[in-house]
């Protein structure tokens, strides 16, 4: 087997969304992808609301805590992925091996101010456009396509 495709998703707190796509990738993925995420300022916890959102999906979230970006600056990224705009907009690490950036903006569910039951239904919501970018994700043959129509497909993606 080819060695697995490396993606490290991106939130500023490393609380949310991040920690979502990270369990929704490592857990659907399989052996072709290893799955990692990070803040470029970590809250330092995980939102009490993610466990139960990807229970809900069954999606395990096993012993995720928040971490810096920092943590993965020497390794090798195949693949860098930020979710939301605040930490697309600021100036990433230079990973090795040059990986692709692409940005898949979804709304941050922490910044909302609602019920607990509203709350829910919009980390449900934010989970299950994760599980849909995130399935298009698997489904790309990324050996056979070239740096630029990989690209291409990772930006069809983020529209979904």
């Amino acid at each position: 087997m080819d060695s697995p495709i490396r993606v490290l998703f991106l939130c500023t707190g490393n609380s949310f969304r991040s920690q979502m796509a990270e369990a929704i990738l490592r857990h659907r993925g399989g052996d072709h992808f290893e799955a990692f995420s990070a803040g470029s300022q970590p809250t330092g916890y995980v939102h009490p609301l993610v466990r139960p959102t990807l229970e809900g999906l069954g999606v395990p979230l096993g012993e995720a805590r928040s971490k810096s970006w920092d943590e993965f600056a020497d390794q090798g990224l195949d693949l860098v992925i930020t979710l939301c705009d605040r930490a697309a907009a600021e100036a990433c690490p230079v990973w090795p091996g040059a990986p692709l950036r692409v940005h898949w903006p979804l709304p941050d569910p922490i910044s909302m101010v609602a019920e607990q039951d509203q709350l829910l239904e919009f980390s449900r919501q934010t989970a299950d456009r994760l599980e849909k970018k995130i399935a298009r994700l698997i489904k790309m043959d990324w050996p056979g396509l070239s740096v630029q129509r990989r690209y291409r497909g990772l930006e069809q993606i983020a529209r979904l």
